[in-house]
């Protein structure tokens, strides 16, 4: 077992491990026990009830958070005349079929990269590079689409996409620890609904098995998952 710092036992001790609290309950401890001189991410982990194995109990989807993700995101498009302008007036930061080359060259300066299907024979050969990078637009992702304005307004308002893991679980950042807990409260509300109704038609017994919230130094506090069977 990982023995912790000083910092972070002081800061588990406003906790108590053997409880699982309500979110709000939960999220004001994460915030009272960030002790970082950064502003952390607060981080959901979520444990599914799933075989991801089977094809047929993949769990992946998006969801737009209501308070934002605290992060500014880089949105590269690719594509062509009217669907580029249309990006660029969504406010895409970079715009341009000249970007496939430059991502050969070596270029990754972007976060999230949307693209029109006419488009993606091109992106076809750069999957070993965008693939392992979780960079690769996919149509379940909203990031190839035609609806170019659309996909990069709700990227820039706080789109985040998540994927059960080999384990059976599923991760994502809902904020920072600076955002007000009602902010973090109304995200965590947003992800775990969409989690819910990601539910597998083969998964069997108990869905949502366990959840637990931090922030990116701070100690996991456990939430009640009665909501969400």
């Amino acid at each position: 077992m990982r023995a912790h710092g000083k910092k972070y036992n002081e800061a588990a001790k406003g906790r108590d491990v053997a409880l699982r609290y309500e979110p709000k309950k939960a999220i004001e401890l994460v915030k009272q026990a960030s002790f970082a001189k950064f502003d952390e991410t607060v981080e959901v982990a979520v444990r599914l009830g799933v075989d991801p194995r089977h094809a047929d109990q993949v769990v992946r989807g998006t969801v737009v958070l209501p308070a934002g993700t605290g992060k500014t995101v880089r949105v590269l498009v690719i594509a062509a005349g009217e669907k580029a302008r249309e990006a660029e007036a969504a406010g895409a930061d970079f715009v341009g079929t000249e970007y496939v080359q430059k991502i050969k060259d070596g270029w990754l300066d972007f976060d999230v990269l949307v693209a029109t299907p006419d488009q993606m024979g091109q992106l076809g050969q750069l999957g070993r590079v965008l693939g392992p990078r979780g960079l690769m637009p996919n149509p379940k992702a909203g990031t190839v689409t035609f609806d170019i304005a659309r996909a990069v307004r709700e990227v820039k308002a706080g789109k985040i996409e998540f994927r059960v893991d080999k384990g059976g679980n599923v991760h994502a950042a809902i904020g920072k620890v600076s955002f007000p807990a009602e902010a973090l409260e109304t995200n965590f509300t947003a992800f775990m609904d969409q989690i819910v109704r990601s539910k597998p038609s083969a998964a069997k017994g108990v869905y949502v098995r366990n959840v637990a919230i931090s922030s990116t130094m701070g100690p996991g506090v456990a939430i009640d998952t009665t909501p969400y069977r």
